[in-house]
């Protein structure tokens, strides 16, 4: 049974959150697509789709920590097809970006949707793979709901300023990237940024 009553110790939850700000701030799927969204529609118009990143983040995160990820030591095959299929869809999304020539128009004519945003998490093969080794170091035997607990709040805590970064710096170039021809140089520039951000993952 849980001892409720056992945190982790303090220097272990500054590890935890250093781990997270490093998980979160770095490029990655969300992130890159965050900033292409930044560019081409601005902050407000993100919120949703940022709110879809955080949903998914938060019921993966829970998911695995309650044991979720023993499923992926157990049955690799379910992991190996996460991780297919989030690929396949990661380089559709990229093709998507690169084919939008102008803000807000093109294969781009909207943000992604709250709902497909979070749907997305469920392929993002990078936030299962950040979750599953985040369980590992600091979901300890015995403390499983108030360890896994601490490490989505970690998550959470962090994960909103730096999709805010993100968003934020896309949204800064817009005035830099008025012009069709540059904005359709970023968003290429991006996709290629999103299709190297899955390479890591081919040899997981």
């Amino acid at each position: 049974m849980d001892d409720a009553a056992t945190f982790l110790p303090t220097a272990t939850i500054v590890a935890l959150h250093w781990f997270t700000l490093v998980n979160s701030i770095t490029p990655g799927p969300n992130n890159i697509m965050l900033a292409t969204s930044g560019v081409n529609f601005g902050i407000r118009r993100t919120v949703r789709q940022m709110a879809g990143v955080f949903t998914g983040l938060v019921v993966i995160t829970v998911a695995v920590g309650l044991g979720l990820g023993a499923l992926f030591s157990q049955y690799p095959v379910v992991r190996d097809v996460l991780r297919v299929a989030g690929i396949c869809y990661i380089l559709f999304l990229a093709w998507k970006i690169a084919s939008a020539g102008s803000l807000g128009g093109g294969d781009l004519p909207h943000p992604m949707r709250y709902g497909a945003s979070v749907l997305f998490q469920g392929v993002n093969v990078k936030l299962w793979m950040a979750a599953v080794a985040t369980v590992s170091l600091y979901v300890r035997p015995g403390h499983t709901l108030v360890d896994t607990a601490t490490v989505t709040a970690a998550y959470a805590l962090i994960n909103l300023p730096c999709m805010l970064v993100w968003t934020g710096f896309g949204a800064g170039l817009r005035d830099v990237l008025q012009v069709p021809g540059r904005i359709r140089i970023f968003n290429i520039v991006m996709a290629l940024a999103l299709v190297l951000s899955i390479v890591p993952l081919l040899r997981v």
